[in-house]
């Protein structure tokens, strides 16, 4: 069986991994993507520390859970979104306007939609964490 989207496996299995209680979760194969979207949920609290092991293939990450992940998701197609549509996508894939973050891949690297609207830059969605 081949991959069609490696993000989508890496988060659905960060998710299961979360509802079963576990402290870590490692997950393969590795992409530069992968490792972005990891930081955003990194430095938002999201997930703890995560280490990348480079087994000389595709690579694997390990990934620690501190318990806040309720519900992480990719979005596909990778729809365009700009300054204006942030707002309409935050209000339909987010539960409540006080948490969550949609991760957005701009010309100025990976982020969430908060620090896009902050560097005024719209981008293409890749996905959602809350």
């Amino acid at each position: 069986m081949v991959r069609m989207n490696v993000l989508n496996d890496a988060l659905k299995s960060l998710i299961n991994a979360e509802r079963r209680g576990k402290r870590q979760v490692l997950i393969r194969p590795s992409s530069k993507v992968i490792v972005k979207f990891l930081t955003v949920m990194m430095k938002k609290g999201y997930i703890g520390e995560f280490e990348i092991i480079d087994d000389h293939r595709a690579g694997k990450i390990v990934v620690f859970l501190n318990g806040r992940l309720n519900k992480c998701g990719v979005i596909s197609p990778r729809f365009d979104v700009s300054l204006n549509d942030i707002e309409k996508w935050a209000s339909n894939l987010l539960p409540s306007r006080q948490f969550g973050y949609i991760v957005l891949t701009t010309s100025s690297g990976i982020m969430d939609h908060e620090e896009a609207r902050r560097k005024h830059t719209g981008g293409k969605i890749l996905g959602f964490f809350y």
